[in-house]
């Protein structure tokens, strides 16, 4: 019976050392294969570490440093074990499939492994940024006017810190192709547009002609411009533009009165066949605007029959370049002429095109604070 008792008690303390043994060895491998030099030893890594060491996360006047750990693994228990091993797929393309073990090749997927880490931050509420930055720890009177301005509203409406802070310790994915991609599809759908539709919508900037046969730009339609179809010949379409004109600026066909919403740019000639269907006085600003409409010939294949294909797109530029620095703006935040400046002091700092900047600045326009039923 002693022996049997001697036996028990050997085999527990066996099994607690090697029990205890194995959480050493578990925890110590975790904790090794969660610090920098571990994160960086990797040659595809050399890369993000270089953007990471130009950061104020890296450096900066209080000397407190952001290792990689502090940002890319959650500090739930469950969380923090489901990342490592999500991790191991990285270990996994770093020296089996050689995926990013090139500077072409790591630029080719950094836009996939961005959003990865981004979904995974916002599925854990930001939880690695709260361990250094929490609301309740924040001054917020002492910050500058459009943090307290964007942190305020990020605490009445849940939004978490990924929303709004992507790039700040690596650069931001290239979205040309993607851009590139969704003007594709839109051209695509301005193809399979119905023949039998009334009204349409530009997919880009495009020049219009006054006559059937004219080879000659009389002027140009912007993105999203709506026209009503009179006719069909060929490769082109007969539509009528109607709009605002502005008492004096004559060169402009407006989406709205009082609205800086550019619908058609006018040549000379185009400007003689306008056609004026009324005069109003603006009693707001004193300023006369005259209700226009021109007919015109384009090119059919640059309309769709639906603003949906339009605003999906747009909507995709402003996510992939109005996020990085700050949250996404409700569109309704600004109003329509607010919108003008808005963009243009912001297109500098992303990729957008010009075309891009345009159709963006349609969509916020045309969804602005002051534009319910102004085209009406």
């Amino acid at each position: 019976m002693k022996l049997k008792k001697r036996t028990a008690v050997l085999l527990l303390a066996i099994g607690v050392g090697v029990g205890w043994l194995t959480l050493a060895t578990t925890q110590t491998v975790l904790h090794k294969t969660s610090d920098t030099e571990f994160c960086i030893s990797c040659h595809s890594m050399q890369k993000p570490l270089a953007e990471y060491q130009g950061t104020i996360h890296f450096q900066n006047e209080h000397g407190v440093r952001a290792e990689c750990a502090d940002c890319h693994i959650p500090t739930g228990k469950v969380d923090y074990l489901i990342t490592k091993i999500r991790a191991s797929k990285d270990i996994y393309h770093e020296f089996i499939t050689g995926k990013i073990n090139s500077d072409e090749k790591f630029e080719q997927h950094r836009g996939e492994m961005a959003q990865t880490v981004w979904d995974q931050m916002k599925e854990t509420d930001s939880s690695a940024c709260r361990s250094c930055h929490e609301f309740n720890a924040m001054s917020i009177l002492e910050q500058r006017p459009a943090a307290q301005k964007m942190h305020t509203q990020a605490m009445s409406d849940g939004s978490t810190c990924i929303d709004c802070h992507k790039g700040i310790a690596h650069l931001l994915p290239d979205t040309t192709d993607k851009a590139q991609a969704g003007a594709d599809e839109l051209s695509k759908a301005a193809a399979s547009s119905s023949t039998s539709a009334t009204v349409l919508y530009s997919i880009a900037t495009q020049p219009f002609f006054m006559t059937k046969d004219d080879e000659y730009n009389q002027g140009n339609l912007m993105p999203s411009t709506k026209v009503g179809v009179i006719s069909r010949e060929g490769d082109r379409v007969q539509a009528t533009i109607s709009g605002w004109q502005q008492d004096g600026v004559d060169s402009v066909i407006y989406a709205a009165k009082g609205k800086r919403i550019i619908s058609a740019l006018l040549s000379d000639d185009s400007k003689k066949a306008l056609k004026e269907n009324g005069t109003e006085t603006d009693p707001a600003t004193g300023l006369v605007w005259h209700k226009v409409s021109l007919d015109i010939w384009a090119d059919n294949k640059s309309f769709v029959d639906s603003e949906e294909p339009l605003w999906a797109y747009s909507s995709n530029l402003m996510n992939s370049n109005c996020t990085g620095c700050h949250g996404l703006t409700a569109l309704d935040h600004y109003n329509a002429n607010q919108w003008i400046g808005v963009i243009k002091a912001m297109e500098t700092r992303t990729s957008l095109t010009k075309e891009q900047s345009r159709m963006l600045t349609q969509y916020v326009q045309k969804h602005a604070s002051d534009m319910a039923g102004s085209e009406k």
